[in-house]
């Protein structure tokens, strides 16, 4: 018998192995799941077409007619519109997620992934700060055990999650690590600190810098501080997002100064849900619609987004002017305490006013504030009544119902205020560049989230533009309201695997029916969650299954450009 060398064995061995491999690699693995039969409508704004969607590994394997192909599951979408997961251009659930990960309220709707992150974010974090908002991280039973967002990124993801997520760095935040909550400038070293902080949160993976410059201390800082911030973004593909500091009588003014930061830090802008504020402005959506259009004709990139209803809602703490936060919550309380300081605030809500934006004049009445959030259980009853039922409640004149209200809560209570003029919030919504977003934090009908009375809102934005706007008042087409919550959204985020139906892309899907898909929250009743969402997909997992929530959590934090893992060592 002739022996063969021992190199020539081992040749003929890797050749045999490699044979072996290629054979298995040429037979076509199976999909993990094929969604067969759907109108799919991919993102984009083109028309629907037919076929099936092979999905494997958590991303989309196939588009075509996959009849024959091998797979572990096969969902009939027969009659049903199938779509890219809608993504929340804002979405306040950075604490929320921490109780209930799974975020019904969410993907109720379709949503797949939210940005989050308005002004003030989950991070940095210190010592002055918690002790500051003891009570907002009490109300929801939190230890805010991170200081950096690359610590709140790790925490969440251990935690689990329902959706994917993503954070701004807020401006806020940076503010008050440096400046805390006083009625000063920065000097150039301070500046310089902040600056440091939005570099290392765009390394640890923020999307861009926000700013939400109507609620103390926020509207303390002036524009150059804020372009310097947002060059920092801009360094790392960062965009700069804005509550700006006005919605109503100053809303040209805010929407230059969000121009010039753009042109300036040479930074994308996204301006946060879009709207004319209050009855003086009604009617003013074209002059607004026209100065962003001016503008993107020059060549900024600009861009928003809204929510689509009548009513906003924030903090009822942002009726008082900016001077009595000086110094926080702590010192607004004594100033609401103190007789003279109160006689000023009422002058102030009482007289228009071109320095701030003042919601008392915007609104019609009492009548147009519904408490909707509070921290205090003796105030809980409160929780869905118009603050003219509290003034009546308590025999007091509306103005000393607000202070008296601020005051028993320690200035934690959160409203909705009637305010807007549906022609308006139409006219926003159609635009070509207007995106979606639900401003709301995710929530449940149950537990600790179920004993609050949000926004309808947060339960309803995306299914309630597709039953209203689209179904029944025809203002946009079934395409181009997909286009906004997916394709649109994705493109100006950088989400570069999402927002697309395509081979490659990501598993983020929705399975629906268009002529039933509703919203169900009102005001008066709004911990309801949506209907027609028959299955929902995130990272290829279904966390909506036949219209009833599995309790998967196979969401990602979607970090941005500038992300810099840490290595093990490093930790």
């Amino acid at each position: 018998m002739r022996i063969l060398p021992l190199f020539l064995v081992l040749a003929l061995s890797a050749a045999a192995k490699a044979q072996q491999s290629a054979a298995v690699a040429a037979v076509p693995q199976p999909y993990d799941i094929v969604i067969s039969h759907g109108h799919i409508i991919d993102g984009t704004g083109s028309p629907w077409y037919s076929g099936d969607i092979g999905i494997r590994q958590g991303r989309i394997a196939a588009i075509g007619n996959l009849e024959a192909q091998a797979r572990r599951r096969t969902i009939d979408a027969h009659g049903l519109t199938v779509a890219p997961g809608f993504i929340d251009m804002l979405g306040q659930s950075e604490m929320s997620i921490l109780i209930d990960p799974r975020l019904p309220s969410k993907i109720y709707q379709g949503i797949t992934t939210e940005v989050t992150g308005e002004g003030s974010s989950a991070a940095p974090l210190n010592a002055q700060m918690i002790a500051a908002d003891r009570a907002n991280y009490d109300h929801l039973h939190i230890n805010p055990d991170w200081t950096t967002l690359g610590e709140y990124f790790t925490k969440i993801e251990k935690h689990g999650m329902g959706i994917n997520l993503a954070s701004y760095v807020g401006a806020t935040s940076v503010r008050r690590m440096v400046l805390g909550d006083a009625d000063i400038q920065p000097n150039d070293t301070q500046l310089a600190q902040m600056q440091s902080l939005v570099d290392q949160a765009m390394k640890d993976g923020a999307v861009g810098v926000s700013t939400s410059l109507q609620y103390a201390p926020a509207p303390y800082a002036k524009t150059p501080e804020l372009i310097a911030l947002a060059r920092e973004a801009a360094k790392y593909g960062g965009i700069y997002a804005t509550h700006m500091r006005s919605e109503g009588p100053g809303e040209s003014d805010a929407i230059a100064e969000a121009i010039r930061i753009g042109r300036e830090a040479g930074v994308p802008v996204e301006i946060w849900h879009l709207k004319t504020a209050g009855k003086a402005n009604w009617g003013k959506m074209p002059r607004v619609v026209a100065q962003i259009q001016a503008a993107r004709d020059s060549g900024v990139d600009i861009a928003a987004d809204t929510y689509a209803y009548t009513a906003w809602f924030n903090t009822f703490s942002a009726f008082i002017p900016p001077w009595a936060h000086d110094g926080g919550d702590a010192k607004l309380i004594e100033r609401l305490k103190d007789p003279a300081t109160r006689a000023r605030i009422r002058a102030d809500l009482l007289n228009p006013s071109p320095t701030w934006d003042n919601e008392w004049q915007e609104i019609p009445g009492a009548d147009a504030i519904l408490i909707a959030v509070v921290q205090n259980p003796e105030l809980i009853p409160l929780q869905g009544k118009r603050l003219s039922e509290v003034a009546a409640l308590w025999h007091e004149d509306p103005i000393d119902a607000l202070c008296d209200l601020l005051i028993k809560d320690k200035a934690f209570t959160e409203v909705a205020v009637f305010g807007m003029d549906q022609r308006d919030v139409t006219l926003a919504l159609q635009q070509p560049w207007v995106s979606l977003d639900n401003d709301s934090q995710g929530t449940s009908p149950e537990g600790l989230l179920g004993q609050e009375h949000p926004h309808p809102r947060a339960y309803g934005t995306f299914p309630r533009v597709l039953r209203k706007y689209v179904r029944e008042d025809h203002a946009l087409s079934l395409e181009d309201a997909v286009r906004k919550f997916s394709a649109l959204p994705a493109q100006r985020m950088r989400f570069t695997d999402r927002g697309v139906l395509k081979q490659g892309m990501a598993a983020d899907v929705v399975i629906f029916d268009p002529a039933t898909v509703k919203d169900l929250a009102t005001f008066e009743q709004p911990n309801q969650l949506s209907q027609g969402m028959e299955y929902v997909f995130v990272n290829g997992a279904p966390v909506i299954e036949q219209g009833k929530m599995t309790g998967a959590l196979p969401g990602r934090v979607l970090r941005g450009a500038g992300y810099e893992p840490v290595s093990l060592a490093q930790r």
